[in-house]
């Protein structure tokens, strides 16, 4: 896989091989895992934009602007549809005009091209802004303190600029929390970790901010020299540094800028290191599916290393959560070192279990996995069943309550619900009792009930990855509304080996994972297909006429 890929996700352009050898493929993809350690993540507009504003100093300068550039739409926006194209555009035209107002701009790009850009993205923004006509915001991480930080940088600019028309906030935004938080970290009161991975809306008062203290990233995870991270975000990272952040080339912080845009040639990822998050998903899709490679020991060892009191985090910087905590726990388990799973008590409420304390809603996917730990841990150790069976029964309770009348499932670290179908649905079909059976049985029907005509599915279009997710629930379930399941299989398997590369990386994915933009986790991703490959196989050979292009050796 090369960082093109994780530039502009899926430029692989080849045609498909007729054959994929899954096992093949998942033994390259795990062998990835020690050789990429920091993780395998698509560049994104807004982390991109925000070094482009608060860092022209730092490596890779034209490549970031260029990447802005070329990554906006038709009508001027950046991003994915609807609401989820308001932080991408707000970034990313804030700093187009940032690199205007320069007297030099460093990105050597013709200033005719980027005032285009600037002028493109305003005027979609005003026309938002007319009227309150903006699009409904999507739940995704400090998007209240986001996008009151970018409108009012894009209000100083032109008000400096005399340039007229200012931008109204959304409805129901406000900058009172985000002055709430300056305040804090200007007075050199700690914040919590959480916020530190947004910590560039804080504006002047993150810059060198004493209440922040980097995280370190160890050279045999990231970086060939010492590095320090502020909460896994090169945006954080660089606001923290400040505009002097080009003085110290040997700071840990500007080394972890350097690593990080050296990699992707400029522009960045929201998150990076993603160590823990990465290996715990790619081993705990594949194992699930069935597909047994050789896990090399220090990948194993690297996710019970990483658990401790409180869990795990997904990476350096960032808190621990109950959701990366319980997919490392999971894992482990499916390659058959159990541990116990006490320390998500820490995460348990009174109905059910937050992805980090004081997290303002709830996510369906982070309590199906952990259910899968508790569920998991219990078939390898049925002694414990007692302790667990409690919080296993409000567990699945609480998921089929969280069901929608369709049948399917919506969470808020995904934009698409077909993967919060096939976490809560898979999760309730091995762990979630009999009582669980009808909520199953209703994805299940949603899911063969959506199926597109060229056989994928998908939230805007058809997708490989979301397309791996459906043709999971529909073959890890003994779901009894299953009419027509196995023409759906043979359809959905024949779109998905059309639109993988030959070691099962989808071809032209788009980012669906929320951060503070979408992203797209291409190992994460690559594992859930060729799960998907693996599980289909045998389901299309035994149908008439079934395609037999997948092998496994």
């Amino acid at each position: 896989m090369s960082v093109d890929d994780l530039l502009l996700p899926g430029t692989v352009r080849q045609a498909v091989p007729a054959g994929i050898d899954v096992s093949a493929a998942a033994r390259k993809l795990v062998s990835g895992l020690v050789a990429e350690p920091y993780g395998q993540v698509s560049a994104s507009v807004y982390e991109t934009g925000r070094l482009v504003s608060q860092a022209p100093w730092l490596t890779g300068h034209t490549g970031r602007v260029a990447f802005l550039l070329g990554a906006q739409r038709p009508d001027g926006g950046w991003g994915a549809p609807g609401g989820y194209a308001l932080v991408p555009t707000l970034s990313a035209t804030e700093a187009l005009i940032a690199e205007l107002r320069r007297d030099d701009p460093g990105s050597g790009l013709g200033r005719e091209d980027v005032g285009r850009g600037a002028d493109r993205g305003l005027e979609l923004l005003r026309s938002w802004s007319r009227d309150g006509r903006w699009p409904s915001p999507p739940d995704m991480p400090a998007i209240e303190l986001i996008v009151p930080a970018l409108v009012s940088l894009i209000n100083e600019h032109l008000a400096a600029a005399g340039a007229g028309e200012r931008l109204d906030l959304p409805q129901g935004m406000d900058g009172a929390k985000l002055s709430v938080i300056r305040e804090r970290l200007a007075s050199g009161a700690a914040v919590s970790q959480k916020l530190v991975h947004a910590l560039e809306v804080a504006g002047e008062a993150a810059v060198r901010a004493p209440g922040v203290v980097p995280s370190p990233v160890g050279t045999d995870t990231f970086s060939p020299v010492a590095a320090g991270t502020i909460g896994a975000s090169p945006a954080a990272g660089s606001a923290w540094l400040g505009p002097e952040g080009r003085a110290d080339p040997d700071d840990p912080v500007r080394r972890y800028l350097e690593a990080v845009a050296g990699r992707y040639g400029g522009p960045v990822p929201c998150a990076l290191p993603v160590t823990v998050f990465e290996r715990g998903w790619v081993l705990s899709w594949l194992w699930r599916a069935g597909i047994h490679v050789e896990v090399p020991p220090q990948l194993a060892e690297s996710l019970g290393d990483a658990l401790g009191p409180q869990g795990t985090s997904a990476g350096p910087g960032l808190p621990p959560d109950a959701d990366t905590t319980s997919v490392a726990l999971y894992a482990l388990a499916l390659l058959g070192d159990p541990r116990e799973p006490d320390g998500l008590r820490g995460y348990e409420t009174d109905t059910h279990f937050c992805t980090w304390r004081g997290e303002e809603g709830a996510s369906p996917t982070v309590n199906a996995h952990v259910l899968d730990a508790f569920g998991e841990y219990v078939r390898r150790r049925p002694e414990a069943a007692p302790r667990y069976a409690a919080a296993t029964g409000r567990l699945s309770a609480w998921l089929r309550g969280r069901q929608t009348r369709e049948g399917s499932w919506l969470d808020r670290w995904h934009a698409s619900p077909y993967y919060a179908t096939a976490c809560c649905a898979l999760a309730l079909a091995e762990f979630g009792g009999e009582e669980s059976a009808e909520a199953v049985d209703g994805a299940v029907r949603w899911i063969l009930g959506s199926q597109r005509e060229d056989g994928s599915w998908g939230r805007w279009r058809g997708t490989a990855e979301e397309t791996a997710y459906a043709l999971q629930t529909l073959l890890l379930t003994a779901a009894t509304a299953g009419r027509g399941r196995a023409e759906a299989v043979e359809r959905g398997y024949h779109y998905l080996r059309g639109s993988v590369g030959d070691q099962g990386v989808p071809i032209g994915a788009p980012p669906l994972w929320h951060d503070k933009d979408l992203y797209l986790p291409v190992a994460i991703v690559t594992a859930a297909v060729l799960g998907a490959l693996h599980l289909a196989r045998p389901v299309t050979r035994s149908r008439p006429g079934g395609v037999g292009a997948i092998t496994d050796s």
